[in-house]
């Protein structure tokens, strides 16, 4: 995200904003019929299961409140053991027929259902994984949610769309016909593709059933109190109409039911990250191409180049290109719904819970692309926004209302309200012909409750056009315009002070207050979808905005526990979460700031401090800053022990790795990069997790704002240091073949994009290509065999094939003890049978001493060394190439080219 100069729980506070948010996320639509099933009554009293196994936490908490009563304090009543993997708690409610109930360890960690709350009845309540059911788990009856067992009588197979519902679960509650009906929620069902559910029933000797569906907290869909007769074979059960002898729903899509299949230790496969800007990258469908307001100003419309051109659709034709270069991952632009003047790039954030129309097509949505990129072995990290929202603030939390008039200076702006429409960002308002439309934003009348400060009251500016600027006409923080619970009302002073996490960035950004739980609980709950979805990770960005304290109590456990929920604690484990830390200087330490430093952020906390998440951070951000520099953790988990791999210790892992600004800033020159970035490992939790690139969409290196420069061999050099070194290359779509070079990187509306580092790449992939392996080409015409013959393409794809095939460039850790040289290293990597040894050079000769004897082979050139004295030199390859020389190692790898010779 490019930083732009601003204008020249306490817990207990959860659980009322997690009830006035309720209505933002639990609605559903009327017309489909829900009803709530009346619980059974058990003496006004509950007994609350809760299912331990998933979480692992000391100790566990029931913060309630009867319905109509008042909440607990927090943290609530504690829970005693019940059985093997559950705790209980009985609860008198009183005359109250249920309950609202949140989940916490006591210290900060809550289950609140996604911000929803747990709506519970009477009697006894199991809460396992996110589902709710009505049994004693811990009276030999069994699991709450079983399936039955098929056996050799008639058979049902149910399909249930939830897509009108947004449902994140699903169960069937059913009764074949003379039988018994199910426990209540129901047997599970399984999912079986975008927006459909799937289970088989075993009815015995019965013909027919009837159904009712729910989500498992209590919202139901029985058919509007009629319940569904189904019959044997395939029924489908959508909007209340039930199709039998149906069709397959999902028959033209696979689904993507695995979990992501991220490999052990995040890296040990993980060969490269390509930054892909979906929207730039390539289109793939022209019709949900849009230019915006700024599409004639930009100079975009002369060049017939809207700036949301790129799409899913057009990256999904390309996945074979980014695979045949070698790539195994592709981090895309945040795909959220935006909504500010210029927002192509996704930092404008306007729904979190809405993909972006502009981006997917039929065939290729979001889930599309997950799905297809999975199918291809590799992997989505997608850019994620938790600073801050558009301008416009973020629809179900708060959306500002602005002073508009529709007069002879300002209708073109003010678009005529219609109450019909709701912008998508891709549908045109039929009254204005926009698809930008902005009759929903303001108000010539003061709005109920507005804040604004002499509101529609004209003021001594004008426009650029020369038109009389109002009051309250333009969000901002300072004008009281934004609740303060909310959302922050300051702008950045002090970039390296503690206001930059608490102010904002550009008018165009407005400032979440992410220790408010109102807005955690939106942020986390936006974000369950995409892991729902079955992304990789996240890239996530203006990390360093955010206190650390807020990420390590909320955000990172929120995504642990959803990944652990929802594919596994094994994937949870590999899910690659990296933050972008900017620190534009090049200190060790950001100008002396350890809180604004990349390295900071990789590490938990060394203490405790108030449960209220303002003041943490406060507390937190004194203490470190006391502390200095000199009393930071260190690390040795990137750095051999002589020779020899060690276990890394992560047990003061935060969950967050970083992106590596030092490198990033010095890539001016690969020594600079190389010296630069080893001198911060120590400060580091693990930097063999470093995200290593030279161009992003917003720099250059050394905060340049172009595109590198520094030419083809220099690019050759670099390349050949980052796919070698500790941490994870990473390559910025286009710099494969010097893509714009020397072009500012971003200049906003005020040049075409066509001119600039984040011009439309499509243009070199026409034409169709093939790869079946990683870094190999099976075939490929038109314009992008011509990109793929571009020297440093083939650089790229051989750099691959060598990183792949040697586990010590990829999870190795390395030293540079006893190695003469000036960019050499030595690598190693063991685990198991595999043990990985390798000695690297970088332009220059080296001379290594002290390494263990044997059998060496170059990866790039074949050459054979036997070692009888722990010695070994290397002449200099030249720049460009390197030499790679690997105990008892595979041989040459791939063929020569430009470089790598």
């Amino acid at each position: 995200m490019k930083r732009l100069p601003p204008r020249l729980f306490r817990p207990l506070a959860a659980a009322t904003a997690a009830t006035a948010v309720l209505g933002l996320l639990t609605a559903h639509p009327s017309s489909v019929g829900l009803a709530t099933e009346p619980a059974a009554s058990a003496a006004n009293t509950a007994t609350v299961f809760y299912y331990t196994k998933t979480k692992n936490w000391a100790a566990y908490n029931l913060h309630y409140a009867p319905d109509g009563g008042s909440w607990t304090t927090v943290p609530g009543v504690r829970m005693e053991a019940a059985c093997t993997d559950w705790v209980k708690k009985t609860v008198s409610l009183g005359a109250a027929d249920g309950l609202q109930a949140t989940f916490t360890n006591g210290f900060g960690t809550w289950d609140n259902n996604a911000g929803k709350n747990y709506d519970l009845g009477t009697g006894d309540i199991t809460v396992k994984d996110g589902v709710v059911a009505h049994s004693d788990p811990c009276a030999g009856g069994g699991d709450p949610d079983p399936t039955p067992t098929p056996g050799d009588g008639n058979k049902a197979t149910v399909y249930y769309s939830t897509e009108t519902l947004g449902w994140t679960t699903a169960n069937i509650h059913y009764q074949p016909t003379g039988g018994a009906w199910t426990a209540v929620p129901g047997a599970g069902m399984q999912p079986a593709c975008t927006g459909w559910w799937k289970h088989e029933i075993d009815l015995g000797a019965a013909t027919t059933l009837k159904a009712a569906f729910n989500n498992g907290n209590g919202v139901w869909d029985n058919n509007r109190g009629a319940d569904y007769a189904l019959g044997t074979g395939r029924s489908t059960v959508k909007n209340n109409t039930v199709t039998g002898n149906a069709g397959d729903p999902c028959a033209g899509e696979v689904p993507d039911t695995k979990a992501p299949s991220v490999p052990a230790q995040v890296t040990a496969k993980a060969d490269g990250v390509s930054v892909v800007l979906t929207a730039r990258f390539n289109d793939g469908d022209s019709s949900n191409n849009r230019g915006g307001n700024q599409h004639t100003k930009s100079g975009n419309a002369a060049n017939n180049d809207p700036m949301f051109r790129g799409d899913f659709k057009g990256l999904v034709n390309k996945l074979d290109y980014i695979k045949g270069l070698g790539f195994s991952a592709v981090w895309i632009t945040p795909v959220v719904l935006n909504r500010s003047d210029y927002d192509y790039h996704g930092y404008h954030g306007y729904d979190f819970y809405k993909v972006d129309a502009r981006l997917e097509s039929a065939g290729a949505s979001y889930q599309d692309l997950i799905n297809a990129a999975h199918a291809k072995g590799m992997k989505i990290y997608q850019d994620v926004v938790y600073n801050h929202s558009s301008r416009w603030g973020a629809k179900d939390l708060f959306t500002p209302t602005v002073y508009g008039v529709r007069d002879s200076q300002w209708s073109w702006y003010y678009d005529e309200p219609n109450s019909a429409f709701e912008y998508d960002g891709l549908t045109v308002e039929p009254k204005s012909g926009k698809s930008y439309y902005t009759g929903d934003l303001w108000s010539t009348a003061e709005p109920s409750g507005n804040t604004c400060v002499d509101w529609g009251k004209p003021t001594q500016y004008t426009s650029p056009e020369g038109y009389r600027i109002y009051n309250c006409q333009w969000p901002s923080p300072t004008s009281g315009m934004f609740p303060k619970a909310l959302y922050h009302n300051c702008w950045i002073g002090n970039w390296e002070g503690e206001d930059s996490r608490s102010c904002w960035l550009h008018d165009d950004l407005a400032d979440l207050n992410t220790e408010n739980p109102t807005v955690q609980n939106y942020l986390i709950g936006a974000h369950d979808k995409y892991i729902d979805m079955g992304v990789d990770g996240f890239r996530v960005d203006t990390a360093v905005h955010i206190p650390r304290t807020t990420w390590n109590r909320r955000f990172l456990p929120a995504i642990q526990e959803r990944v652990t929920q929802q594919h596994g604690a094994e994937a949870a484990k590999n899910f690659f979460v990296f933050g972008e830390v900017a620190a534009f200087v090049n200190d060790k330490w950001n100008r002396g700031s350890v809180n604004h430093s990349a390295q900071f952020y990789t590490w938990k906390e060394r203490k405790e401090y108030n449960a209220d998440d303002t003041k943490a951070a406060l507390e937190m951000y004194d203490y470190e800053q006391q502390l200095g520099t000199g009393n930071q953790p260190t690390s040795t988990n990137a750095v051999l022990q002589g020779n020899s791999y060690h276990t890394p210790d992560h047990s003061r892992f935060s969950g967050m790795n970083i992106i590596d600004m030092r490198m990033h800033m010095n890539f001016g020159d690969a020594r600079n990069a190389f010296h630069n970035g080893k001198d911060s490992d120590d400060s580091t939790n693990d930097a063999t997790y470093n995200v290593v690139y030279v161009d992003s969409h917003d720099y250059g290196p050394n905060k340049s704002s172009e595109r590198y420069t520094g030419g083809t061999d220099a690019w050759a050099e670099n390349m050949s240091l980052m796919w070698t070194f500790r941490g994870i290359p990473t390559l910025y779509y286009g710099s494969e073949i010097e893509f714009q070079k020397g072009k500012k990187i971003d200049c906003g509306p005020s040049c075409p994009l066509a001119t600039t580092g984040r011009a439309y790449y499509g243009d070199h992939l026409q034409g169709d290509v093939k790869a079946s392996e990683f870094g190999k080409v099976d075939s490929a015409t038109g314009e992008i065999a011509t990109t793929l013959s571009q020297p440093l393409v083939q650089h790229v794809q051989r750099l691959n094939q060598i990183r792949r095939a040697i586990p010590a460039l990829q999870m190795g850790q390395y030293s540079t003890e006893g190695i003469t040289g000036d960019m050499a290293f030595k690598r190693r990597y063991t685990n198991g049978t595999t043990d990985s040894f390798a000695l690297v050079t970088i332009t220059d000769g080296a001379t290594y001493t002290g390494i263990p004897n044997g059998t060496y082979t170059d990866a790039v050139t074949g050459d054979t060394r036997t070692v009888t004295d722990g010695k070994l030199t290397v002449t200099a390859p030249g720049k460009g190439n390197i030499r790679v020389y690997v105990l008892d190692g595979p041989g040459r790898i791939g063929t020569a080219g430009t470089y790598l010779k």
